[in-house]
C-alpha cells in the first residue's frame, strides 16, 4: 500500500515505518512516482509468546489471600475422606490432591492473590459437573469455578480451602456451521485454539486477548471479557447466542440456542455473562463468528515533540470519519508503557520516542479498498501534523510483532514490580487525565504509572507499579481511584469484572437497588452461596461504598 500515502500499487508483504519531513505533500509525489518513502525496519529482542500467560515458575511466594485482605471464611464445610472418595467415583482418576500442582491453581498469575484449596477436580461432561455440584450442595462444600486462570482480579482462585472445579477437560468443539459460522463448544476450550480452528474455515473468533494462548471461552463468557476486537464485533453480550450452564444445586440450564432471534421469555443466558461464576457453572457455550477478513493492515503512528493527549482523540476522530467500516481496533499506549515493554522484554520500538502511540487496524473484503482508504487517512494526519512518525505492516508476522508492543505490556508490568491494576471505562476526552492525576498524586511513592487501552470504546488499564506490595500505597490509590471514575461518570470495571478485589466498590458504578436485586439472584440460584464466594458481590451493601 502507499503507506502513509505511502506505497504504490498492491500492498506488500513487508513492514515499513514512513519518513518525515514535508509530510502529506512528499508521500503524494512518491506515489506519484511510484517511490516509497519509508525506511526498512527490524524487531530485535525476545521471540512473541503470545500465550506467555501460560503459567511461569511460581518460586516468588505469595501472600495468602486471608493474611492480606480482612476476609472472614464462612461456615462451608471441610471436605472429608468420604467426599474424596464420592469425587474419584464421579472423577476416576481426575481429582487431584498433589501439592504441587495445587499450588498452581490457588495462585492468579498475577501473583497478588493466594487461595489455600485441598482439592482440584476435571470433569470432562456436563452430567459431571452436575453430580458433583448436587453433592457439593449438599455437603455445603465451597466450589471454585477455574478457567484458564488468566483474571486480573481474583476472581479465578479460592479464598480460602474452597474446591477448585477446573474446566481444562472440557475441550470438546461440538459443532460449526460453516454456514452461519455458528461455533458451539464447551466451556474449557482455548481461546487461541478456538481461533485457529475457525480460521481454517474462513471465520474469526469474535473476541480476542493477549491472554488466549490459555485462557478459555467459558472463562471469557462469565467475565464478559472485552478485548482487543469490541470495536468491530461489540461485546460477548451480542456474540453469545446461547449457553449452557449448571446450578449451584446440580440443575442444568440448558440454554444453548444457536439462533439468531429467540425472543421467547427472558434471555437468561444474560444472567450468566459477567457473572464470574457465582450464579452457576458454564459448561458450553454458542457464539456467532464473523467472516475472516481478506484484506488487514495495521498501523503504529505517533507524534514527536509535545503532543498531547488531545491530539490522540483528534486522531481517533479522523480515523473514525474516514475509515468507517474497516476499522476494527484503535488501541493507544503512553511513553511509559513502551519504556517498560523495551527494558524487561527487550521488544524495539519501530518509530521514534513519541508521548503517546496509537496502533490501528482495518479489516475488510478488499484490499485495495482497502488500502485506498487507509492511505487517504494516513496522508491527511501527516499533512495536519497529527502524526509524524509512523509504521504500516500488511504481512501477517509482522503485523503480529506489532500487535506484540501493545499486547505485552501486562507482562511488561509484571517484569517491574508489584502491580496494582485498574480497569475503568470513562468518557473519552477524559481517559488520560486520571493517569496524570494519579501520577501527581503518588509522586515518587510508585515506581511507574502508566496508562494505555482500547480508545474506541473507552476502556482505559490504568496500572501502578512498585516494588513490593505496599499497604500504604494501596490506600493512596483506592479508593480515590474509585472516586475519581464515579465522580467522571466511569466505571470502576469496564472488561476484568469484579473479582475478590473489586466486589466491596461495586457501589461506584452501581445504584444501591440494583446491588440489593443482585444479592436477591444470588440468593434465588445460590441459597447456600457454594459458587465461588467471596466474589463479585459485597456482604452487605454497607461494604459496598452505598
Amino acid at each position: 500500500m502507499s503507506g502513509l500515502g505511502l506505497f504504490s500499487g498492491r500492498p506488500p508483504c513487508c513492514l515499513g515505518v514512513f519518513a518525515h519531513g514535508h509530510k502529506g505533500a512528499l508521500l503524494r509525489r512518491a506515489a506519484r512516482e511510484g517511490r516509497r518513502p519509508w525506511r526498512p525496519c527490524s524487531f530485535g529482542g525476545v521471540a512473541l509468546r503470545r500465550g506467555f500467560w501460560t503459567r511461569a515458575a511460581r518460586s516468588q511466594e505469595v501472600t495468602r489471600t486471608r493474611d492480606r485482605y480482612p476476609v472472614r471464611r464462612l461456615p462451608f464445610a471441610e471436605v472429608s475422606e468420604e467426599d474424596l472418595a464420592f469425587f474419584q467415583r464421579v472423577l476416576p482418576g481426575r481429582v487431584c490432591t498433589d501439592a504441587r500442582e495445587l499450588e498452581v491453581v490457588n495462585v492468579d498469575w498475577l501473583k497478588m492473590v493466594r487461595g489455600c484449596s485441598q482439592v482440584l477436580l476435571k470433569p470432562r461432561t456436563t452430567e459431571e459437573v452436575s453430580r458433583i455440584l448436587r453433592y457439593c450442595s449438599e455437603r455445603n462444600l465451597a466450589v471454585n469455578p477455574q478457567g484458564g486462570n488468566t483474571g486480573m482480579v481474583g476472581g479465578s482462585v479460592p479464598v480460602f480451602d474452597e474446591i477448585v472445579l477446573s474446566t481444562a477437560l472440557m475441550d470438546r468443539v461440538i459443532s460449526f456451521d460453516a454456514v452461519s459460522g455458528i461455533l458451539v463448544c464447551q466451556a474449557g476450550c482455548v481461546l487461541e485454539q478456538l481461533s485457529r480452528y475457525v480460521e481454517e474455515r474462513d471465520f474469526v473468533m469474535p473476541l480476542d486477548l493477549g491472554a488466549k494462548g490459555s485462557c478459555h471461552i467459558g472463562g471469557n463468557v462469565a467475565t464478559n471479557a472485552g478485548g482487543l476486537r469490541l470495536l468491530r464485533y461489540g461485546s460477548l453480550r451480542g456474540t453469545v447466542l446461547g449457553l449452557e450452564a449448571v446450578l449451584a444445586d446440580g440443575l442444568v440450564l440448558d440454554c444453548l440456542t444457536s439462533l439468531r432471534k429467540d425472543n421467547t421469555g427472558y434471555d437468561l443466558k444474560q444472567l450468566f455473562i459477567g457473572s464470574e461464576g457465582t450464579l452457576g457453572v458454564i459448561t458450553a457455550i454458542s457464539i456467532l463468528c464473523p467472516r475472516k477478513p481478506k484484506a488487514v493492515n495495521l498501523a503504529f503512528l505517533g507524534r514527536t515533540g509535545c503532543a498531547s493527549f488531545a491530539e490522540v482523540l483528534k486522531t481517533f476522530s479522523t480515523c473514525k470519519g474516514m475509515l468507517g467500516e474497516i476499522l476494527s481496533a484503535y488501541e493507544f499506549m503512553d511513553d511509559r508503557c513502551m519504556r517498560l515493554v523495551e527494558s524487561h522484554l527487550r521488544l524495539s520500538n519501530p518509530v521514534k520516542e513519541n508521548p503517546f502511540y496509537v496502533l490501528i487496524e482495518t479489516s475488510g473484503s478488499d484490499a485495495r479498498h482497502d488500502e485506498e482508504k487507509l492511505n487517504n487517512f494516513l496522508e491527511q494526519v501527516m499533512s495536519s501534523g497529527l502524526v509524524t512518525d509512523g509504521t504500516v505492516a500488511t504481512d501477517n508476522t509482522k503485523i503480529k510483532m506489532l500487535w506484540a508492543l501493545r499486547e505485552r505490556i501486562t507482562e511488561a508490568l509484571s517484569c517491574d514490580g508489584y502491580v496494582y491494576k485498574y480497569d475503568i471505562s470513562l468518557p473519552v476526552e477524559k481517559l488520560y487525565d486520571i493517569v496524570i492525576d494519579i501520577r501527581s498524586r503518588l509522586g515518587q511513592s510508585a515506581k511507574s504509572v502508566v496508562g494505555y487501552g482500547h480508545l474506541g470504546d473507552g476502556n482505559l488499564h490504568l496500572n501502578v507499579t512498585a516494588e513490593a506490595y505496599s499497604a500504604s500505597l494501596l490506600n493512596a490509590i483506592e479508593p480515590y481511584v474509585y472516586e475519581w471514575t464515579a465522580r467522571h461518570q466511569g466505571s470502576i470495571s469496564a472488561e476484568h469484572g469484579l473479582g475478590f478485589k473489586k466486589k466491596d466498590f461495586i457501589g461506584y458504578s452501581k445504584a444501591p437497588e440494583a446491588v440489593v436485586l443482585m444479592q436477591r439472584l444470588k440468593a434465588m440460584l445460590d441459597p447456600k452461596g457454594i459458587l465461588n464466594p467471596y466474589k463479585t458481590l459485597p456482604a452487605s451493601p454497607e461494604l459496598a461504598g452505598l
